[in-house]
């Protein structure tokens, strides 16, 4: 039995908390939640038949075999390192916010830990990670969401685009991945997923786009390379329980957690 501890109790933490608890995905003991929201975090765990402690981010690690983070990409940069530092293993949610932290990945094979993306509200990483063992030439994502889907991104505030003003499909953003997740930070982890597996944060292009007609997330991925052309479409259904979380991202969580425990691997 794999003991996990979960580090944000949002909309995905506690789904992921509730498909442990309910033996949805077997072999995973929940033993210990934190969240700097101390509501959230009493009424996770006294929504779970099996009651996890709740503790401080020291504690999670301290107790568990695996981190689950689901809190911000604010700290999971620090979150990851204090996982390594003793030498367990960590899921990440808040793909994004290692943009900075990628010398963690070396401490990680160097300490024989694992650091876990799942691939989130789109498809196609294990076709792209096929991929770049030949060339990939290059690798583009278009994301196009409902304005208010936007809502609070520093980029928009920065450049004082008023989404109430959007009565058209009008492209609001356009560069790379790592000037992307900096510009939208919780609206494009995507890209980052996409960047890891693919040809790096400042070779992957994102493009970004407000559609008031949309009401659903549509992410476009075109990847080119010497294997040929991968064309991928994903349009996202809203959480039931959140609708600025794709439901995609939360079950992609709960299929990495299942890929872990289980001893038959598909796919790359």
């Amino acid at each position: 039995m794999l003991r996990v501890g979960l580090v944000g109790c949002g909309v995905i933490g506690s789904g992921l908390a509730r498909a442990i608890d309910s033996r949805e995905v077997p072999d995973l003991e929940l033993v210990a939640i934190c969240d700097r929201n101390k509501i959230k975090e009493d009424k996770l765990a006294s929504s779970l038949k099996k009651m996890p402690v709740a503790t401080s981010i020291e504690g999670v690690i301290e107790k568990a075999d695996l981190i689950i983070e689901a809190a911000s990409s604010d700290i999971v940069g620090e979150l990851v390192q204090k996982a390594l530092n003793k030498g367990k293993d960590i899921m990440v949610m808040s793909v994004g916010g290692m943009l900075d932290y990628l010398h963690l990945f070396t401490e990680a094979r160097e300490k024989k830990c694992k650091i876990y993306f799942p691939s989130g509200a789109i498809a196609g990483l294990d076709g792209i990670k096929a991929a770049k063992e030949a060339c990939l030439d290059s690798v583009t994502l278009e994301t196009s969401k409902p304005p208010q889907g936007l809502k609070g991104a520093p980029y928009l505030l920065e450049k004082n685009i008023d989404l109430r003003g959007i009565k058209e499909k009008v492209v609001v953003f356009e560069g790379n991945c790592q000037e992307a997740v900096k510009a939208f930070p919780k609206n494009i982890n995507v890209a980052a997923a996409l960047s890891f597996a693919g040809i790096g944060m400042e070779r992957t292009k994102v493009r970004i786009i407000a559609d008031p007609s949309l009401k659903r997330n549509v992410h476009h991925i075109i990847v080119k390379g010497d294997f040929g052309k991968l064309e991928i479409m994903a349009e996202n259904v809203p959480s039931p329980s959140n609708p600025k979380t794709s439901y995609l991202a939360v079950l992609s969580a709960i299929a990495t957690l299942r890929g872990i425990v289980d001893s038959v691997k598909i796919g790359s």
